[in-house]
């Protein structure tokens, strides 16, 4: 009885000292991300992404007339050198993505790839350097800023008219652009003149059929429209008689890698992310900005001068820009 009730004792005494010590704390979990908050984040990243890639275009698609003009100066003929820019550009695209695991198209896609290819980059770049041989670079600049209502009318033509805050845009951006360009006149003949008419219509078609046509997928799609187009532009240009009579100058050569480099290989991808995110009103809108950025690059570097009359021109496309790009909530 007394070692029972010492034993007792001793394991009343251990339970209380053990109560009396601090209990561990459950570890906590990690807070969960709710859904919105994950939603949040995501339409963040995107809209950063969209407005690095109109940055983009604004200033690099606008300095590309600048370059064009001096490629062409140097000896270089429009189509080959066109179709030899954006054959590079591809391949180098192209390979990329395939060493990364990305899917080969298939020939549906291919074939949809072509019919973009040659809309976008054989007529619709392709007619403009070629009219870039006699027609001033502010005048293409012009006939090119009509890009976002060609756009704005094949998309009505598909179902997807422009709302009232983009029609205000489109009309204030190309009062803009004529408003820059007043007194510029065309030149170079009914052949210059037909294909800058037709540059703007045929990217504006190519750009609608992209989203409805069966294009590879993520950065494969302007790959093998670069491809496409590019080996068009070649085969054109060779059925032309267009050949490289004498070694292009230094100038023209550093204008000839900046083109592949960063007018088709950076320009043409961000385009691509444009057009699979954005409207076509939004994807286009560089159509505005890249005259302004022309005439800018003509005061720095071809000792141009600004009127008055330029830089109430440059805030109407400014101000088209972010009608533009404002989007509803």
């Amino acid at each position: 009885m007394g070692r029972a009730a010492a034993t007792s004792r001793a394991t009343v005494s251990a339970s209380s000292a053990a109560s009396s010590l601090p209990t561990p704390s459950t570890p906590a979990l990690p807070p969960v991300a709710s859904p919105v908050v994950g939603d949040a984040l995501q339409a963040g990243t995107q809209r950063g992404r969209i407005l690095l890639c109109l940055v983009t275009l604004y200033l690099v698609w606008g300095s590309t007339y600048l370059a064009i003009r001096w490629v062409l100066q140097g000896g270089m003929p429009p189509f080959l050198a066109s179709g030899t820019r954006f054959l590079l550009a591809g391949t180098l695209l192209f390979g990329a993505m395939w060493l990364k695991g990305a899917p080969v198209p298939g020939a549906r896609q291919w074939g949809a790839s072509a019919v973009v290819g040659l809309l976008l980059l054989g007529v619709g770049n392709g007619a403009l350097v070629f009219a870039q041989q006699w027609v001033p670079s502010g005048v293409a600049a012009l006939v090119v800023g009509s890009l976002p209502m060609w756009s704005a009318l094949f998309g009505g033509l598909f179902g997807h008219w422009p709302g009232k805050l983009e029609r205000w845009g489109l009309a204030v951006g190309f009062g803009g652009i004529v408003l820059l360009n007043l007194g510029g006149k065309l030149g170079g003949g009914g052949w210059a003149t037909l294909a800058l008419l037709m540059s703007p219509m045929s990217w504006a078609l190519g750009s609608v059929l992209a989203r409805r046509m069966p294009m590879p997928q993520g950065m494969m799609a302007p790959a093998a429209q670069m491809l496409c187009g590019g080996a068009l532009m070649l085969a054109f240009g060779f059925l032309r008689g267009e050949q490289l009579t004498a070694m292009p100058d230094a100038r023209a050569l550093a204008a000839f890698a900046y083109l592949v480099t960063f007018g088709s290989l950076v320009g043409y991808t961000a385009y691509g992310y444009l057009m699979r995110h954005t409207s076509p009103s939004v994807a286009t809108s560089y159509a505005y900005v890249n005259p302004v950025v022309a005439v800018l690059l003509g005061v720095v570097f071809a000792g141009e001068s600004m009127s008055a009359q330029s830089w109430v021109a440059m805030a109407a496309i400014l101000g088209a820009v972010v009608l533009l790009t404002r989007k509803k909530r």
